[in-house]
C-alpha cells in the first residue's frame, strides 16, 4: 500500500521519496525555468530535502540553478496529529526580481521573516516596492498551478482535504480566494475588518506615525497586513489555520470591498 502521511513518505527509500515529492512540484514552474526532470539523476540537484526516516515532516527547496541564494520554491509540509497534511510554510519567489533582505538582520541573525526581529531599513525598502510582510521577492503569481498540483498529490496519498497556517494577515486572505475555509481564525479576520471601517479601533491608530501606519492601509489588503506586522493588534497575527477540500471553494470573504 502507498503511504498516506507525511511520516510514512519518510520511511521509503531516497529514489521513492523524492518521487513522491516531487509531484507537488507544479510542471509549468519547471518549463518556465528549463529545470530536467527531477527524478532522472541528471545534471546539478536542484531539489534539496530534509525529510529523515522517522520525522513526521518534510522540508524542499527547489533552485533554478546552482548558488542562488533563494529556491523558486520552498515547502514546509507536517503531518497533523491525526494523520492529516499540513502545510507549515509554502513560498513561490520570482529570482528575476530584487531582493529585500527582510529575512535576516544586517549582521547574518535571522529574524524568522520579521516575527522573531525585524530588519526595519529592508521591510521599508520592501514595502515601497510594492511587496507584502514576509517576501524577499516577488511572488511567481504561480499559486492557482501550484495549488492544482498540490490538491493532486494529496488526493493520491488518499486525502480530500488539507491545513495550512498563513502567517500573515495578507497570507489569509489570500487562501480565501483560492477556496480556503477556516479551521480556526475566522472570528479574528472579522474582527480585524470591522476595526479598519470608518469607526474602527483598528482605523483610529492609523495615525501616520511611520511609513507603516499611513491612514490609506485601511482599504488596502496589502497595508492592512504590513499595519498588523507592525503591532497595530497588539499582538501578533497567530492562532489562525485554514483548510481546503480537494475541488472545492468554501466561498468565504472577510474583506468585502477592499483591494490589494
Amino acid at each position: 500500500m502507498s503511504p498516506s502521511t507525511i511520516g510514512g513518505i519518510n520511511l521509503l527509500d531516497e529514489p521513492e521519496k523524492r518521487a513522491l515529492y516531487s509531484r507537488y512540484i507544479p510542471t509549468s514552474l519547471l518549463e518556465k525555468y528549463n529545470i530536467p526532470p527531477l527524478t532522472s539523476g541528471a545534471g546539478p540537484n536542484l531539489l534539496q530535502f530534509n525529510f529523515e526516516s522517522g520525522s513526521t515532516d518534510v522540508e524542499m527547496r527547489l533552485f533554478h540553478q546552482m548558488d542562488f541564494p533563494d529556491p523558486i520554491l520552498y515547502g514546509h509540509l507536517a503531518d497533523t496529529l491525526n494523520g492529516q497534511i499540513h502545510v507549515l510554510l509554502y513560498i513561490l519567489n520570482d529570482p528575476e526580481s530584487p531582493r529585500f533582505d527582510v529575512d535576516k538582520m544586517p549582521d547574518g541573525s535571522p529574524t524568522k521573516f520579521g516575527t522573531l526581529q525585524r530588519n526595519l531599513e529592508a521591510e521599508k525598502s520592501s514595502f515601497e516596492a510594492g511587496l507584502a510582510p514576509g517576501q524577499i521577492r516577488r511572488g511567481l503569481r504561480l499559486f492557482g498551478q501550484a495549488m492544482q498540483t498540490f490538491e493532486e498529490f494529496i488526493s493520491a496519498l488518499g486525502h480530500d482535504m488539507y491545513f495550512i497556517e498563513p502567517l500573515y494577515y495578507h497570507n489569509a486572505v489570500n487562501f480565501e480566494r483560492y477556496g480556503f475555509a477556516y479551521q480556526v481564525g475566522k472570528r479574528l479576520m472579522d474582527s480585524i475588518h470591522a476595526g479598519f471601517q470608518d469607526d474602527g479601533d483598528l482605523k483610529s491608530q492609523l495615525d501616520g506615525s511611520n511609513l507603516f501606519r499611513e491612514s490609506d492601509a485601511a482599504n488596502s489588503i496589502r497595508k492592512r497586513s504590513w499595519a498588523i506586522h507592525d503591532g497595530l493588534l497588539g499582538e501578533p497575527f497567530t492562532n489562525v489555520t485554514m483548510y481546503k477540500r480537494v475541488g472545492k471553494s468554501a466561498g468565504i470573504n472577510t474583506t468585502p470591498d477592499c483591494k490589494w
